[in-house]
Parts: C-alpha cells; sequence; structure tokens
C-alpha cells in the first residue's frame, strides 16, 4: 500500500506557558515531532509532510530535511486548514495518507500497523483511530448509530448525554487521497473561527465514502501535550515503557523510578543500572556493565564489562571493554579509553587516547593527547594544551611512568618506558627511558621553627 504522512503541527500550544513551540519541547531527549515522524517512517510512509506555524526554521534542525516536505499554515484556522496547508506537497501523490498529530509522542510503530492493517483489511477509504477517555476531558466524541461512525461531536458542542460517551478522536486518521477534495467542504464553525477535520467522516459519509472508526491503543498512548504537566505523565510512561523493554532482555534496575533512557539507547544483558543514572542520545551500552547512581552517559560507546562510578559524566566518547572510569570523572567529546584501563576520581579527560591498562586515578587533566599503553599518570598531573590561542598535543609513549603534580607543555613527547619526577614542568621531549626531572635545589633553613615568631606573642 502506496503510504504517505502528513503531521499536524502548527499549534502555538498557548497552554504549555512557554516561548518555545509545544512540539519541540523535550521528551526524554528528543522533540515532540520528532517522535512522531520516527513513528511514521517506522510503518514505511514514502512522503512525509509536516505542517508548522511560525517556527518553521526551528523545527527543521530536529527532523531528517532530505526525507521531510515542510508546509506553512500561515493562518492559525483549524485543523483542516492546517491539512489544506499540506496540498500542494501531497500533489500527484496517489494512495493512502496517515494523519498524525505533532503533539502525540507516544503512539508507536506497533499502534499505526494495526491501524493501518485494518483500514486495508475493511477496505475503507477513511479510517479514524479512537480510544477510551476518562472524563473529564474535552475530546470530540464518537457518535455511532447501528455500531458504525456517523459522526464527531466536539465536546463543547456535545450535549449532555453525548458527554457521557467514553469512545473519543485521537485525531490520528487515514484517508484515500482522494478524501483530500472533501476538505473544500467542511463548513468554517463560527463560533471559533475555525475550520474542523472532525467534519470530514460526516461529510464523507454523504458523500457514500465508507468511513470507519477503530478502537485501538490506550488513552495515555494518544493522548496530545497540551500542558507541562501532560508532559511530564508522557515522560514518566515512556521512560517505564523503555525501561520494561531493556529488563526483559536482561538488564538489571536497583531502581528504575529513576532512571532516564533515551529511545535509540543499546543496553547488554547482565547490566546493572543504579539510580538517578541518565543515558542519552544514541548510547550503547555492552553486556556485564555497573552504572553507578548518578552518572550521565551521552552518545557514547561503553564497551563490555565496564565500571562506570557514582557521579561520572561521559560525552561523546568510547570506553572499551573492562575499562573503569570515576567516581566523579569527567569524559569530554571525543575521549577513548583503552581496554582494563583506569580514570578515577576527580580526572577530566578531553579529546584523548588512554591506551590500554593506563590509569590516571587522580585529580587529573588530559587534554589534547595521546597515551600509550602501561601508563601511569600521577595525581595531579596537567598537559598544558592550549596557549590561549591554538590548542598542542601530548604524546605519553608505553609504559610510562608521570610523577604527581607535573604539568606537561604541548607540544610535547615522553618517549617509551621514560619516567617524569614528581613536581616536575616539561617543556622538552623526553627521550625513551629517560628520567626528567625540573625541580629546583632544596634548602633547608637549620632552626628557623624556633626563631618564627609564636603565635599570640
Amino acid at each position: 500500500m502506496k503510504l504517505a504522512t502528513v503531521i499536524l503541527a502548527a499549534g502555538a500550544g498557548t497552554r504549555m506557558k512557554s516561548s518555545t513551540p509545544k512540539v519541540l519541547h523535550n521528551l526524554m531527549g528528543k522533540p515532540l515531532i520528532a517522535h512522531v515522524a520516527e513513528a511514521a517512517k517506522a510503518v514505511g510512509s514514502s512522503r512525509c509532510v509536516v505542517v508548522l506555524g511560525n517556527h518553521t526554521q526551528e523545527a527543521k534542525k530536529h527532523l531528517d530535511s532530505d526525507k521531510t516536505t515542510f508546509a506553512l499554515q500561515k493562518k492559525q484556522d483549524g485543523t483542516a486548514g492546517a491539512l489544506r496547508s499540506a496540498l500542494p506537497a501531497l500533489k500527484g501523490f496517489e494512495g493512502n495518507i496517515l494523519i498524525l498529530s505533532g503533539d502525540t509522542p507516544l503512539v508507536t510503530q506497533n499502534l499505526l500497523t494495526k491501524f493501518i492493517k485494518l483500514h486495508k483489511q475493511k477496505k475503507e477509504d477513511l479510517s479514524l483511530m479512537t480510544f477510551d477517555a476518562t472524563p473529564p476531558h474535552a475530546y470530540g466524541r464518537i457518535i455511532r448509530s447501528e455500531g458504525k461512525i456517523s459522526r464527531i461531536v466536539e465536546d463543547k458542542d456535545a450535549t449532555s448525554e453525548e458527554k457521557l460517551i467514553t469512545e473519543v478522536n485521537s485525531g490520528i486518521y487515514l484517508m484515500k487521497s482522494s478524501i483530500l477534495n472533501l476538505l473544500r467542504s467542511i463548513p468554517l464553525n463560527k463560533a471559533k473561527g475555525e475550520y474542523y477535520l472532525t467534519d470530514i467522516v460526516s461529510i464523507a459519509l454523504k458523500k457514500g465514502f465508507k468511513a470507519g472508526a477503530h478502537l485501538l491503543g490506550s488513552e495515555t498512548e494518544l493522548t496530545g501535550i497540551n500542558t507541562r504537566a501532560e508532559l511530564h505523565r508522557a515522560t514518566l510512561f515512556l521512560r517505564e515503557r523503555l525501561v520494561a523493554e531493556f529488563m526483559q532482555s536482561g538488564v538489571t534496575f536497583i531502581d528504575s523510578s529513576s532512571v532516564f533512557i533515551s529511545k535509540e539507547t543499546k543496553i547488554g544483558q547482565d547490566t546493572v543500572i543504579y539510580p538517578n543514572v541518565h543515558i542519552e542520545g544514541r548510547s550503547v551500552i555492552g553486556k556485564k556493565c555497573i552504572v553507578y547512581p548518578n552518572s550521565r552517559i551521552l552518545d557514547s560507546i561503553i564497551a563490555d564489562e565496564v565500571t562506570i562510578k557514582d557521579s561520572t559524566v561521559i560525552e561523546s566518547s568510547e570506553v572499551k571493554s573492562k575499562a573503569s572510569v570515576g567516581p566523579f570523572a569527567h569524559l569530554r567529546p571525543g575521549s577513548v579509553i583503552g581496554s582494563s584501563a583506569k580514570i578515577g576520581n576527580f580526572v577530566e579527560i578531553k579529546k584523548s587516547v588512554v591506551g590500554k591498562g593506563s590509569k590516571a586515578s587522580h585529580l587529573t587533566y588530559i587534554g589534547d593527547a595521546v597515551i600509550g599503553k602501561d601508563v601511569n599518570i600521577g595525581a595531579g598531573t596537567i598537559t598544558c594544551n592550549y596557549d590561549g590561542k591554538n590548542k598542542f598535543k601530548t604524546e605519553i609513549h608505553d609504559d610510562v611512568f608521570i610523577g604527581s603534580d607535573s604539568q606537561l607543555v604541548a607540544p610535547v613527547k615522553v618517549g617509551k618506558g621514560a619516567y617524569v619526577g614528581a613536581g616536575s614542568t616539561i617543556t622538552r621531549d623526553v627521550p625513551p627511558g629517560a628520567l626528567a626531572v625540573t625541580r629546583t635545589h632544596q634548602k633547608n633553613i637549620y632552626g628557623w621553627a624556633k626563631k618564627r615568631p609564636q603565635k599570640g606573642k
């Protein structure tokens, strides 16, 4: 079945009380509309048209512009007006058109697949997805006659008897392209000054088209996000859904109610996630890892049997198998930590490679550096990589020992097996196997303590 998608996302979302358009608010690492666009793509839509308002340029940053056509709804004249704005982008398309709302980010590929299958099986010209809503609510009610849908009545237009109906409109439609011709027949609702897409159901039936309403999904999955409270509830629901999927695949959560994980994250079997962990973006966590509390991992690759200790931040980096990072460590973008390496407490790594089995255990900054295998970096060591204008590279070869409180002023190389004495400032290359020491001569002043004035005298 040839399928195109239109996502209606032009609403300002005033109930969010925000300068950010509603559909661009963040849900588990990405804007609401991105979740909807991904669901549409997953069901095989060959063309996607996103109808936007004044926030078109901002929305384009979050969507795949190569596979998406953007339409502008110049006037906020209702959902039917929004769909009319998409017609130029759909010109020449013959097939079925899936209509989605940009503020329903919890709709899933499975739910849309079921809906499309029913539309095809029933040979309907127009299909509508519905769900049972818990009162009180403001959804349009589904009016049926002899079990079949006859029309949709908006909440404000519903009678007291119609308000008791629990089956409501989800705002998700599937229609043959020929149904689009009926948009011009939708009347203006004078009270609101808008054209309601819901009216297309009764118009289609009067014109002899076959229409059906299908009760699918849950209220949570299909509820639109209009307020901060609804966004919060959606976050919790999505988190629970993702955690449940991970647990089914063999991941342990010490406290699943306190973690936040993006939809793109992958986690291997027998990994243990402690409370207050955030795993964001396209992160990959391997098998048998332990991620201790209060850690944040963003767009990073963590190999098997890695230990991430408490309060560690890892951004756009890679940690190889059996390595240990933290506590209170920070891997900035572009860092690679070798297998069995150890990055300890209050160590910051930036755009550097740390080789297999190497250690930087305490209070260290490593930036723009390449560190070989089995290197020991003493506490308080700094690679001085920035002169105020340019960044320079530090090279530390295999089996090097860097004493505590050393400064390596880049560009500089430390050869294989060399030693740097504690407290040294290295400004020139150190040959392999050499000892580099830059301390000043120690001077002892005998009897000085006795001559020093006593406190209070």
